[in-house]
């Protein structure tokens, strides 16, 4: 066959196939070329459409059509799964395009990347668009942490000094390569390393690095936190320009800092933290008015007066954006001279203070507020434990103690009462979130999980802060001046929509237009369903439902607290979004509100505000994943023991759970070996196809704890009490949201009837043979049986 002819004949098969991958040795045989000689024959040919550009040669070494270049492109982010496939978002107002394993161009997670749409998908019946990666704009992950091995009986590339193991799901189908460029490590030792070669079709699955520093020993106490802060890129030294110029920074209020600040040393006034705080921000005072409105004073440490614009110290709180609060260290905003010292608001000594004075009525309505710049002195540092003791408890000893203060605590309780009943009026959402503390030895290992009960003065602080960070916001608004918001806005439509089905299928009713949602509406369904069964099932969707919030340079409000004017005001030492807003309010209060003025900042504020959303989401995924490795770690050593859980989560390849300490983890779909059972998807639900047994949101088990993974944060649980189930009749209700290939295997699925195979033991069955088929489907589903043939009965990872 003559070359031209061949690569006509190659075209052809490409096109056939437009989405399909082929190795060499496919067409081949498909082109019946297997003669000597004939292989390197199809080789070239395929070499020349690939420089033709005509052809494409994938990750798996395989070779697809080349992209259509009329074709219209996408440009987003590509989020990873450890599994191979991804999906891309384009816009967060669209669905996401899902991207096979073949198609990801080797893109890793975080990547921008260029996508072709390869099917559109259909909105309605939920199923996604698909596309395919076909150019990576700019690499996410540049760096990589991990330890640093050499296997003696492999023989590796010259250059090539060993591998990292990598503990990162979403990178485990990678080979990382330690290039001997940098610096020589020895086994055992965790290192960070530069990506110096991404992966690419001619070498897949490979990732070149170079080690550029030695972080310690895998088996250093502490080393697996340290090793989840570099793997998210959080600084953990301060560089020296920084240290240089806190050297000059005074470790008392010096009386020159004092001129023009309101002396407010005379007002009783305290801080009220968790017992392990060494950063106190905030300190509060109240008082009742003789017109009967309260005064609520919230003095915030000045933090803007140390750390001033274009300073190394300014640069490196911005870059950092907040700080880090792991399970056993903090990894600081600012250094601790500032932190923990002299911005710190102690009790006795004199700080500088950003103080926001509020009139608020019995109905909670603030008619007179004043923000300034003042000098304060804290007269006690309170606890939570303490307050809550002397407001609940009546703790005569306690009372004794601070009798100074306590008629100030009484009259803080009830102002507290009347901004919570205000909140509620307007529509302010309420979610209880049980949070949890890790104990750890000095070993870092973990000792117990102890639960934190939020009281009167968590609350009580958490209403004054709120109340400070709206008036703030509002004031500013109000004089129509750039600035720095919260805001979180009102859910998606297609989220609520989905929300309401599943409270359709409850038989509760939301009136109301899905596009002029108000706050109020969840609200009053979290009142429908208070006390119920499904409130924690209703409570938890809806949660899911809403947007995460963020900062914005505009004013959209923030719809959880059905607030119409939002900032962050209150923790500038750990933020630094609450430092910008003091740095404005100073600013301009000195220099006025005119354009001149303005122009100071109103090119600044959107790169301000995605930056810190950035770092405030690294900040929370290294929370996250320390827990889940420290709840893990925790759990390996309780294998075995049985637990009573609520369901937390549904989905088609089983069930997440919780433990009342909040351990979650999950009983796969191969542990519910008592039924077949079906997900629906709208209802939250799995469902027993025999026995009606139903799963959701919610529900109290009893699971046994079968497997811990530390290092994967992976915990598989599998049930104990199936027989006590609840049952429901939402496969009947429901039959149009069953997935096809349930819905014809529940009608007794005609097509593997007629289907002939051959079993192990050389058995023919044939499609007339139901009889036979019936048996083989009851021991498909007994419990003991280990060779389950279904699809969801595979092992699969999540």
């Amino acid at each position: 066959m003559e070359k031209e002819q061949l690569k006509v004949d190659l075209m052809s098969r490409f096109m056939a196939s437009a989405t399909d991958e082929f190795t060499v040795q496919q067409l081949v045989d498909e082109l019946q070329m297997t003669k000597a000689g004939q292989f390197k024959f199809v080789v070239k040919a395929l070499a020349d459409l690939e420089h033709e550009h005509k052809i494409t040669l994938n990750q798996n070494g395989a070779f697809t059509l080349a992209e259509d270049k009329t074709k219209p492109k996408f440009e987003g982010v590509f989020h990873a799964n450890d599994r191979g496939f991804g999906f891309v978002t384009i816009d967060p107002e669209e669905q996401d395009f899902f991207i096979n394993p073949t198609q990801t161009k080797s893109a890793l997670n975080g990547d921008t990347v260029e996508v072709e749409m390869v099917t559109p998908g259909d909105p309605e019946k939920g199923i996604r668009p698909e596309g395919k990666v076909t150019a990576i704009k700019e690499h996410a992950l540049t760096q990589v942490v991990g330890a640093f091995e050499v296997n003696d009986e492999e023989q590796l590339p010259k250059g090539i000094l060993g591998t990292m193991h990598i503990k990162d799901k979403k990178l485990s189908m990678y080979r990382f390569m330690v290039e001997d460029t940098g610096l020589h490590p020895v086994p055992g030792e965790v290192i960070l390393a530069d990506i110096s070669a991404y992966p690419d079709p001619h070498l897949p699955g490979i990732i070149k690095v170079v080690a550029i520093k030695t972080i310690g020993n895998v088996n250093d106490p502490g080393m697996d936190i340290l090793e989840i802060v570099y793997q998210h890129n959080i600084p953990t030294a301060f560089p020296e320009d920084v240290l240089e110029q806190i050297k000059d920074i005074p470790d008392e209020v010096t009386p020159a800092e004092k001129e023009g600040r309101r002396d407010l040393t005379d007002q009783k006034l305290v801080t009220i933290d968790s017992i392990e705080s060494k950063d106190l921000d905030d300190a509060v005072n109240v008082w009742q008015l003789p017109n009967g409105n309260y005064h609520l004073g919230v003095h915030i440490a000045d933090v803007s007066h140390y750390v001033t614009p274009g300073t190394p110290l300014d640069r490196e709180a911005f870059e950092r954006g907040t700080s880090v609060y792991l399970t056993d260290r903090v990894i600081p905003m600012l250094p601790p001279k500032l932190s923990n010292g002299i911005c710190s608001l102690n009790p006795h000594v004199e700080r500088l203070a950003m103080t926001c004075e509020m009139e608020i009525t019995p109905q909670g309505e603030v008619v007179a507020h004043e923000i300034f710049p003042s000098v304060i002195k804290s007269t006690e540092r309170m606890t939570y434990v303490a307050i809550n003791k002397i407001l609940e408890s009546d703790d005569a000893k306690l009372k004794e103690r601070y009798a100074d203060l306590v008629p100030m605590f009484q009259d803080m309780k009830a102002l507290h009462k009347i901004l919570l009943k205000m909140r509620k009026k307007r529509g302010a959402i309420e979610f209880e979130d049980t949070e949890a503390k890790i104990i750890v030895d000095e070993q870092g290992h973990p000792v117990d999980i102890q639960l934190r009960e939020r009281g009167t003065s968590e609350r009580m602080v958490e209403s004054f802060m709120l109340a400070a960070n709206e008036t703030v916001a509002k004031h500013f608004n109000d004089l129509h001046v750039p600035f720095l918001y919260r805001i979180h806005e009102k859910p998606k439509d297609e989220k609520i929509k989905s929300f309401y089905e599943v409270l359709a299928s409850f038989g509760i009713e939301v009136h109301g237009k899905i596009a002029d949602l108000e706050p109020k509406v969840l609200q009053q369904i979290l009142k429908k369903v208070a006390g119920k069964p499904e409130e924690p099932m209703i409570s938890t969707l809806m949660l899911r439902s809403m947007q995460q919030a963020k900062y914005s340079d505009q004013p959209l409000g923030h719809f959880g607290l059905a607030a119409v004017d939002y900032t962050h005001f209150t923790s500038p030492i750990r933020r630094y979004p609450d430092l910008m807003v003091h740095r404005m309010a100073r600013y301009y209060r000195e220099n006025g509100i005119e354009k001149d003025a303005q122009a100071e900042f109103i090119n600044k504020l959107p790169e301000i505000a995605t930056h810190s959303s950035e770092m405030e989401r690294r900040a929370i995924d290294a929370e996250r994943d320390t827990d889940a490795t420290k709840k893990a770690e925790y759990m390996s050593d309780r294998v075995g023991e049985v637990f009573e859980a609520i369901v937390s989560s549904v989905t088609k390849f089983g069930m997440f759970v919780q433990l009342p300490n909040t351990v979650e983890g999950l009983i796969h779909i191969s542990e519910l070996g008592d039924d077949y059972y079906i997900f629906l998807e709208k209802q939250m639900a799995l469902v027993g196809r025999r026995y009606k047994r139903t799963f959701r949101i919610g529900q109290p088990i009893k699971v046994k704890l079968i497997a811990v993974n530390v290092e994967q944060k992976e915990i598989n649980f599998k049930l104990v009490n199936a027989k006590e189930m609840p049952t429901s009749d939402l496969l009947e209700r429901f039959k149009d949201e069953i997935p096809e290939r349930d819905r014809e295997r529940m009608e007794g699925n005609k097509h593997f009837h007629k289907r002939k195979f051959d079993d192990k033991k050389g058995k023919n069955f044939k499609g007339g043979f139901k009889k036979k088929y019936d048996r083989h489907d009851k021991r498909e589903h007994r419990g003991n049986n280990k060779n389950r043939h279904h699809r969801n009965f595979k092992k699969r990872k999540y």
